[in-house]
């Protein structure tokens, strides 16, 4: 006898009450192919990650040809020509210092992996009582578990398991926007001061998303306090990490939202983008400073990790691939274009930023967020989208776009459009 429930278990969906999820068949560009040849522009690429849209040529051929010679080997003892030349790349590409890289296979993953970097080096430093991390309020660091001690113990997804998970510290998130002047982060900046001066002694690491706080309701914040964290990192003896697993490859205006602020964090780590989406992977990048504290004679000082499927040697074809488009077809220059069109669409609309549901209005890089007052202003708000031929996926109070970067501008107004009609002409 058939059972009464689906077999396959949706991520962040509540099962019972769920409507049917389109059944998707393929994509091409910025557009998923639904069946009944219904197509959905995606504006949110898929979590963020297909930043070259759906079916891209060059990287399917990568992903064919890599199959056709390897598709895994162990990196324990044994190494392979994609994964070197992807460190080789990432060490390029990334802020100056970062000079060694450490894969895995998820965003989360590498978070998991840069935390215990930091502990590690502390401990062989000669400080074993700097333990714990020091986070940001309205952080999303990931769902495995040390990620989810590390998330907004508030106002995020986790308090479920507050009794479950380790206790770490944090500091208030910070409100001044990204284009504030100093003295309008000064506020921001003190309140992290006095969380490393209460608590420095145990901390291992600041953990931070530099610029946009993703999953945590897309606050942008300023580069003053990226650069001002850095120094207090340095004051207090305590490593600084830069999630960009969301802000990497392009989604800020520059290649990574450190260069915004000109600074090197000590571990950086990155995913989604990393493959173009195409394959889970991810790097956690460190400085010869981290790096040189797991040298030793002792075995027991190196750094104990290895998921199974790092530096999967398709995941690194693509990746390389994945890089070298960006680099050869403009993409800082297509994202520049797409800022245009969402800064015009929504920043400069009145109407909506004046409307009653409406809270607020940002836009940074390849990213925009209508922050409404409460989440019941967007009950209802994908299937109207999608009754007008886009895909969007809202969370909280937060109605966003974070498009591939192959969005044409036609497009890009299309997706704006539509957000803007839920507020404006609901009934159209």
């Amino acid at each position: 006898m058939p059972h009464p429930y689906p077999t396959l278990w949706h991520p962040y969906a509540q099962m019972q009450t769920q409507p049917k999820a389109p059944r998707v068949v393929g994509g091409r560009g910025a557009w998923l192919h639904l069946e009944d040849d219904e197509a959905l522009l995606d504006a949110t690429c898929s979590w963020w990650c297909m930043i070259h849209g759906y079916g891209h040529p060059r990287l399917v051929n990568a992903l064919k040809a890599q199959a056709d010679t390897l598709c895994h080997v162990m990196l324990g003892g044994l190494t392979h020509d994609p994964a070197q030349q992807l460190a080789d790349a990432l060490v390029r590409i990334t802020p100056e210092g970062l000079n060694h890289v450490f894969f895995s296979d998820s965003g989360s993953v590498g978070m998991e992996v840069a935390m215990k970097m930091a502990v590690q080096y502390q401990v062989q430093r000669g400080h074993p009582e700097k333990h714990r991390m020091l986070s940001l309020m309205r952080a999303y660091h990931g769902d495995t578990t040390g990620c989810m001690a590390v998330c907004d113990p508030e106002e995020g997804m986790h308090s479920l398991f507050a009794g479950f998970l380790p206790r770490h510290h944090f500091a208030p998130a910070p409100t001044a926007p990204f284009d504030a002047p100093r003295e309008a982060v000064e506020a921001d900046i003190a309140a992290l001061r006095q969380a490393l001066e209460r608590h420095h002694h145990e901390i291992a690491a600041l953990l931070m998303e530099p610029l946009l706080q993703a999953a945590g309701g897309l606050n942008m914040t300023s580069p003053h306090y990226v650069r001002t964290a850095r120094k207090l990192c340095d004051e207090f003896g305590v490593l600084l990490v830069f999630d960009e697993v969301a802000t990497g490859f392009g989604r800020t205006g520059k290649c990574f939202a450190a260069e915004h602020a000109d600074v090197t964090p000590d571990i950086m780590v990155l995913s989604k983008g990393l493959t173009g989406g195409y394959l889970g992977h991810a790097a956690t990048l460190a400085t010869s400073r981290v790096y040189e504290a797991f040298l030793s004679d002792d075995p027991g000082h190196a750094f104990m990790h290895g998921p199974t499927f790092m530096g999967n040697p398709l995941a690194c074809r693509l990746a390389l691939e994945s890089l070298a488009i960006f680099e050869e077809e403009d993409y800082l220059g297509k994202i520049a274009t797409l800022n245009d069109v969402l800064r015009h669409e929504l920043l400069e609309d009145t109407a909506l930023r004046q409307h009653s549901d409406v809270d607020d209005v940002r836009v940074l890089g390849a990213t925009a967020v209508i922050e409404a007052k409460a989440a019941e202003c967007l009950e209802g708000v994908q299937a109207f989208a999608r009754q007008h031929g886009v895909w969007l996926r809202p969370f909280g109070r937060w109605l966003y776009t974070m498009p591939a970067y192959v969005t044409t501008p036609d497009e890009m107004r299309q997706i704006t459009s539509v957000m803007k009609a839920w507020f404006l002409d609901p009934d159209q």
